[in-house]
């Protein structure tokens, strides 16, 4: 399956701001179906509104996991003002993630 417009936004931007070791941006929206939020960026149902994210980065060494969701909610904030409804946040340091 290809990842749509609003995914490859979030890849990118998120690349940019953390140069992570490791990303994971997974659609969530076919889970939501039916759901009054549903649509994402084309109002479509099943269309890129929610979202299960993983990001290993040395930037977030330091921080507590609240300032690591700060951090990457910022950098998303156009996607969360608008087609984004849903964004659950996984930032980890590289000695934190056990996957990679």
């Amino acid at each position: 399956m290809s990842e749509g417009p609003i995914t490859q936004e979030i890849h990118r931007k998120l690349t940019e701001a953390f140069a992570p070791t490791r990303i994971r941006v997974e659609d969530d929206s076919a889970r939501h179906a039916g759901h009054h939020h549903e649509g994402g960026v084309d109002g479509r149902p099943g269309g890129e509104s929610h979202f299960n994210l993983t990001l290993v980065s040395t930037a977030f060494k330091g921080q507590s996991r609240v300032a690591r969701q700060r951090a990457v909610n910022a950098v998303l904030k156009a996607e969360l003002a608008g087609p984004v409804h849903a964004l659950s946040i996984r930032a980890l340091t590289p000695d934190e993630d056990m996957a990679g």
